[in-house]
């Protein structure tokens, strides 16, 4: 048997778990098979658990810092992983990568500054400009041959306005695309030619499935490290969301100084004792458990896909090249987003993400989440099927 058992299923009810325990909350009935949240059913790898245990069983949980073997362990991933060499003094700590969001968007501009996304995208992008004030401009991408691409006309165009910072998705959520150096180098072109900063948020950049590679923006050129703020973080790669703990690089000095002001007017100064502890063993333990992880996920995903091919050929889903989530085109179904909402809750019993939660360009979609065990994925193409038939 192999050693990484995800076929296992695991009870997360009543674990005060945002997918399992939150879904009547969120949909209004409890009666469904909750797909939806980003975050996966398995256990992250042995090393993780053993370090969470032994901080446990040291049994004193007093004041902490981040120490420099933490800032170690995740330079050495990003090198192994991503042929990226980054400075210890570029690296910062927060607990997550939409509080990082919030905090650079504060640091980098002022009330009323344009913040330019991409759409449809990850929808805290759009939650985190409104709430802090600033002027929300959006570059819709293109979906073309079940994939999206960028615009790039339209995309300059916008930042002729007066944009200020882009928040980019690489890879991207929830399309699964893994930009390209080329398309990244013209995106990163483009912000310097019109002074603007980037913002990269790089959660799934761990969640690549091969021939495709990870491109962290900021390791393109010089000139793209000085404008850009990187946040990575071990949360979505070894289902550690939980912890509250990610990392943000910045290798400008008056932008990471500008940053970090804006964390101490928050009151943050480090990541709790078990986020230090996972994040350690994660990167410096969790390659070997993160190939099989991918495996298993790129196999759920074609599965997946061959169902829906031969029980659903109405519904189109995107290839991910990256993520275990599944962005579906249901548009030739002819139904309203309201229809499919009702169709998937009450008829078929499950619970997937509407696409306009994404913004515009996501009307007719879901994003259907296939991090678990194969017997639950099953369960739910069954309960997909059953909801459209």
């Amino acid at each position: 048997m192999d050693k990484f058992d995800f076929d296992k299923v695991i009870d997360r009810s009543k674990s005060s778990s945002v997918k399992w325990d939150s879904t009547e909350n969120v949909f209004g009935t409890a009666d469904v098979l909750p797909m939806w949240v980003a975050d996966m059913d398995f256990q992250p790898p042995k090393a993780v658990c053993d370090a969470l245990k032994e901080r446990i069983d040291h049994g004193v949980f007093g004041y902490t810092f981040v120490p420099i073997s933490v800032t170690e362990a995740l330079q050495l991933w990003l090198k192994n992983r991503h042929g990226w060499e980054i400075e210890t003094s570029s690296v910062l700590y927060s607990e997550g990568v939409v509080p990082s969001i919030s905090t650079a968007i504060r640091a980098f501009t002022e009330k009323g500054d344009k913040v330019l996304v991409h759409s449809p995208v990850y929808t805290p992008f759009f939650n985190m400009v409104k709430n802090n004030d600033r002027t929300l401009i959006t570059s819709n991408l293109i979906y073309e041959n079940n994939r999206f691409e960028v615009d790039f006309e339209d995309f300059e165009e916008k930042l002729k306005e007066g944009v200020k910072l882009f928040i980019l998705c690489n890879p991207h959520n929830p399309g699964g695309r893994v930009w390209t150096r080329l398309e990244l180098e013209k995106l990163g072109d483009l912000c310097v030619k019109h002074d603007c900063l980037i913002v990269s948020d790089e959660i799934h950049s761990d969640l690549v499935f091969k021939p495709n590679v990870h491109t962290p923006i900021a390791s393109l050129k010089e000139e793209f490290m000085d404008i850009t703020a990187t946040f990575v973080a071990p949360s979505k790669t070894f289902n550690l969301a939980g912890l509250q703990a990610s990392a943000v690089i910045i290798q400008n000095k008056e932008l990471k100084n500008k940053f970090k002001e804006i964390q101490q007017q928050q009151g943050f100064f480090t990541l709790n004792a078990f986020a230090i502890a996972g994040m350690e063993a994660a990167y410096r333990c969790g390659e070997e458990w993160l190939e099989h992880l991918l495996d298993y996920l790129h196999e759920n995903m074609k599965i997946a896909t061959e169902f829906m091919k031969e029980n659903l050929p109405a519904l189109k889903p995107m290839q991910a090249d990256a993520t275990y989530l599944l962005w579906i085109d249901c548009r030739e179904l002819g139904l309203s987003d309201e229809e499919l909402k009702e169709k998937l809750l009450y008829k078929g019993k499950l619970a997937l993400e509407p696409g306009t939660k994404y913004g515009e360009g996501g009307e007719g979609f879901v994003r259907m989440n296939l991090a678990c065990p194969r017997e639950t994925l099953l369960e739910g193409l069954d309960r997909l099927k059953t909801a459209f038939s």
